[in-house]
């Protein structure tokens, strides 16, 4: 089980100097920079090329093939052939199916500190969490799926008349997969792991920002014995996505990423009438009674916030401590983000590297200097740090008010908003008035408390004095513009599935 990824790393720290974990590579061996399309390495149609950059550093990693539309069409054909009626991946058993995701796990894990190594260099996150966290966490992903693969099934149903009646779970088909940036080796992971368990066809399109750990796992999916076409990886811009999501064979779409994006997928979706599942948007109240273990309470809120670079779409990015407490709650808080130690991803002691690119860099520091213009109080941070890569201070902001921007736009960034409340009743409403949905923490010893603001919270999932624990039997997505469906657990594998009812007239019929 991936449980609370930022305990996971804080005690392995001590083992990294025993040579527990591998050194990493900061100068990978290989590197794939081609479209992945029928388990062969290609160009793009029109030979065009992005470059996708060192977010510590600024500095170009590789020159990538850029996918266009007519690269889509190539991988939605492959993908569309390896689904047809009698193919070998259609005819083989789900058993096999599954074997094939463990292989695939098997060689994750075998390049483990490579792979970490990859993801810390083209995201930027500390290199002991891409090892513990999102490396561990994928290859955990694809064992739990690889269970299920023979055991997503039907019903036989007990229907009037002389008849027999079952249903039988089928594979969507053609599936169209864009994950994000912040976590793009895990988010594949969560995509591939489903689909490819319940026999559907992949066409995956990783972030421009971050294609090379995806491309990499495309070549290990070819090593593990995938048919040709199963899966297929478009690096590639936004156009790329578009094409995809408009693509008539394209039977379903999920989509990691922003609300803003989510949406315009819903509305060009909806042309095709596809599936979709949307994990999008959050800005996660993270609630803090006065009687709470006020060091303990500190510390999972500030990892609530700052984990990944506060690059979290269940951050919990609205802090709410009540009154009696909150003066001391801002001291420890800010003198916490200001023990972070921020710097060098591949060293051991970094706790926060680079945020992904410049864009992103500039968005924070926007929104820091809102939160000044209108009327939060910047305990600690804000600023810009050195002038190679895109780090930004730990921030840490009090005094802020629900009506305040720092207070309803997602940063996606280092910048905690800490607000205080008195009224529980009030605590609710305010904690709900926000278009997202997606998670949401209370932290008390009051077990009676706890469950009450579980029934009155609005999101897809509510922590209990922690943050951030993830397991991959347990759903996980948004209620509101948080999203559409849910991944993980067994009700992830209901977003790659058709019900189909089938009804045969018998002779006679006995109980």
């Amino acid at each position: 089980m991936w449980r609370n990824i930022s305990k996971v790393v804080q005690l392995q720290k001590a083992k990294f100097a025993t040579s527990a974990v591998p050194a990493p590579q900061t100068k990978p061996e290989i590197l794939y920079t081609g479209l992945f399309i029928n388990n062969e390495w290609v160009k793009s149609s029109d030979n065009k090329t992005f470059v996708t950059e060192n977010p510590t550093t600024g500095e170009p990693i590789a020159e990538v093939q850029q996918a266009g539309k007519a690269d889509v069409d190539r991988a939605v054909q492959a993908a569309k052939d390896a689904f047809k009626l009698g193919s070998p991946w259609r005819r083989m058993d789900p058993s096999e199916r599954g074997r094939l995701l463990y292989r695939l796990a098997d060689l994750i894990e075998r390049d483990r500190n490579y792979i970490a190594s990859l993801e810390t260099l083209d995201n930027g996150k500390p290199f002991l969490a891409a090892h513990y966290g999102d490396v561990a966490g994928t290859i955990k992903n694809l064992r739990y799926y690889a269970g299920w693969a023979d055991k997503n099934h039907g019903k036989v149903l007990p229907i009037d008349g002389k008849y027999m009646a079952y249903t039988r779970h089928e594979p969507v088909g053609v599936c169209g997969q864009i994950i994000p940036w912040n976590f793009p080796l895990l988010m594949a992971s969560w995509k591939l792991g489903p689909a490819l368990a319940t026999g559907n066809t992949v066409v995956l399109k990783p972030a421009e920002q971050t294609p090379l750990t995806a491309l990499y796992v495309a070549q290990l999916t070819k090593e593990a014995g995938f048919p040709e076409g199963v899966v297929n990886v478009l690096p590639g811009y936004g156009d790329a996505g578009a094409a995809l999501v408009d693509h008539p064979h394209v039977d379903k779409i999920a989509f990691t990423g922003s609300t803003e994006v989510g949406k315009l997928i819903q509305r060009n979706a909806a042309g095709t009438v596809k599936r979709i599942t949307l994990e999008l948007g959050g800005k996660s109240p993270n609630i803090i009674f006065g009687d709470v273990d006020l060091e303990y309470a500190v510390e999972q809120s500030h990892m609530a916030l700052f984990y990944n670079m506060g690059q979290c779409c269940c951050a919990g990015s609205r802090t709410f401590v009540e009154d009696k407490i909150y003066d001391k709650f801002v001291e420890m808080s800010a003198a916490r983000a200001q023990r972070r130690k921020l710097g060098d991803p591949f060293k051991p002691d970094t706790e926060q590297g680079p945020q992904i690119d410049g864009e992103q860099q500039g968005k924070i520091l926007s929104l820091i200097e809102s939160g000044k213009r209108q009327g939060a109080t910047l305990v600690t941070g804000g600023n810009k740090v050195g002038d190679r890569g895109y780090f930004v201070e730990p921030t840490v902001f009090a005094d802020v008010k629900d009506d305040m921007d720092i207070a309803k736009t997602e940063i996606f960034g280092p910048v905690q908003q800490i607000i205080k409340f008195s009224n529980v009743e009030e605590l609710i409403e305010r904690a709900n008035n926000s278009e997202y949905g997606l998670a949401a923490a209370v932290f008390t010893k009051d077990l009676d408390r706890a469950n009450y603001m579980i029934q009155g919270l609005r999101a897809g999932t509510v922590w209990v004095n922690d943050y951030n624990v993830f397991g991959n039997q347990v759903p996980f997505g948004g209620f509101k513009q948080s999203g559409i469906g849910r991944e993980n657990g067994p009700y992830g594998l209901n977003n790659y599935t058709e019900v189909k009812a089938v009804i045969t007239k018998v002779t006679d019929k006995n109980s």
